[in-house]
């Protein structure tokens, strides 16, 4: 098992089970003390987990929110609301009548929701309470919220209950937020859990679509949750790195870069 997996494998048992041993670790994984040390520790730099006398705690939600500075869903839909706006018009487009869709939970996907096309009996899928609320203004939607625990910064439902939720469906697309964009690690995540949730996305959707403002792409958030070669579209801005993009390009993604016809807002 390369280290990558191995520790994915400790992330994936920290997130389950809030603390693990040294000693479980070396006996589940078959490698030295020493090695489980050092991922330990590594994940500690990420602000994932806490050393403690014989293993690591998970650092919890409320710890790491406020290491990530994220502000509340509610304030980032006015950040940057023009060129979201767009985006979400751009994102809406791609939608036909009568298909299954699953949404995340973010300010420019809440973007994407408010702009759907109308009368279009869609079949929605989120785990973001905001998301449900403004598609459900479609009377001929049918909308699938989520089960789980609440998120509040985000006012997204994660956990085990939804990503086994998520194993039921098969949609035609799935659209994604991110808290920022790395060449080298991909789409990232600043929370723990919403990152699962969105793995769990990403196999349930036949296209991936991963909408992100320009500032994306100068930050990386706390975990990746998928690379360039799982998603299909990226859409952006023309405020965006246009080197950036070809980069992205290069790793065989589609970009679409949308015009911001009115002055962006920042926060």
């Amino acid at each position: 098992m390369i280290v990558a997996e191995r520790r994915k494998v400790i992330k994936e048992l920290l997130i389950k089970n809030k603390s693990v041993k040294v000693s479980d670790l070396v006996e589940l994984l078959h490698v030295s003390e020493e090695t489980i040390r050092r991922d330990l520790t590594q994940l500690g730099k990420e602000g994932i987990a806490e050393k403690n006398y014989g293993g690591a705690i998970l650092i919890e939600e409320e710890q790491y929110q406020n290491h990530s500075l994220i502000p509340p869903v509610n304030k980032r839909k006015l950040q940057y609301s023009h060129e979201k706006d767009s985006i979400g018009k751009a994102a809406a487009q791609l939608i036909k009548e009568g298909q299954i869709v699953i949404f995340d939970a973010g300010s420019t996907n809440w973007y994407v929701g408010k702009n759907l096309p109308e009368n279009s009996h869609l079949t929605i899928i989120t785990n973001a309470m905001d998301v449900a609320e403004e598609c459900s203004k479609d009377e001929t939607a049918s909308i699938y919220l989520l089960g789980g625990k609440l998120r509040r910064n985000s006012m997204s439902l994660v956990g085990p209950q939804a990503e086994i939720e998520l194993k039921n469906y098969n949609a035609d697309y799935v659209f994604l937020g991110t808290s920022g964009i790395s060449l080298r690690q991909g789409f990232t995540s600043s929370d723990l859990y919403e990152a699962e949730i969105k793995r769990a996305m990403v196999s349930s959707g036949q296209k991936i679509v991963v909408v992100a403002d320009h500032s994306k792409l100068q930050r990386a958030g706390l975990t990746s949750f998928c690379n360039f070669n799982e998603i299909d579209i990226f859409i952006t801005s023309e405020l965006a790195d246009t080197d950036i993009l070809k980069e992205i390009e290069k790793k065989g993604v589609e970009v679409i870069v949308v015009p911001v016809s009115e002055e962006i807002n920042e926060i």
